[in-house]
């Protein structure tokens, strides 16, 4: 759990005997390629941290659309399922083996009433999150197919960790249009 304990220690300041309350919440989990972690019709009722492996947000009512990947080092949930506790509309898949620490809605909510270093560390995610999705929708707005397939090439190892297929859905795109962008790149 040293991965989590670091990203935790990134996030905020605490004690050890409040790391150590908040670790003992959380436990492993494993899931394989083409494993889903959760399936569209679903609630979800845990929070994650993906040590190693990808995952991917899916849609998948007329065409499979890839809405978000997650990648190691990320804290997570489907929170658009979990909070008002309704169905989730995505399916959560891993892109490769995927090795995650979860810890279930119920403990996160009983150790935010109890240490003022969690309720910031779930302050700071959150507001972390909405910033990263407003920069999704900003540049899904304002920069082309081209320069959004650029600044992913500008991630560490990330096109290794989804298909062609699924990288031409998240951007919005068909498979041969992201070919083509390609080939005018090379």
């Amino acid at each position: 759990m040293q991965e989590l304990k670091d990203y935790l220690r990134s996030t905020v300041m605490m004690t050890e005997e409040d790391m150590q309350t908040i670790l003992g919440y959380f436990a492993p989990k494993w899931i394989s390629k083409g494993q889903l972690l959760l399936k569209r019709g679903q609630v979800a009722r845990h929070y994650y941290f993906l040590k190693s492996g990808a995952l991917r947000f899916y849609y998948d009512q007329d065409r499979e659309l890839t809405a978000w990947i997650v990648q190691p080092g990320e804290f997570f949930t489907e929170i658009s399922s979990l909070n008002p506790e309704l169905p989730t509309r995505f399916n959560i898949e891993a892109v490769e083996n995927a090795e995650l620490y979860c810890i279930s809605k119920t403990d996160m909510e009983m150790l935010y009433k109890q240490l003022s270093a969690w309720q910031e560390f779930g302050r700071k995610t959150w507001e972390g999150m909405a910033i990263r999705m407003i920069d999704e929708i900003i540049r899904f707005q304002t920069m082309t197919v081209e320069e959004r397939y650029l600044e992913f090439l500008k991630k560490p190892g990330f096109m290794q960790l989804i298909s062609v297929k699924q990288m031409a859905s998240y951007l919005g795109i068909t498979p041969n249009a992201l070919s083509r962008i390609r080939k005018n790149l090379r």
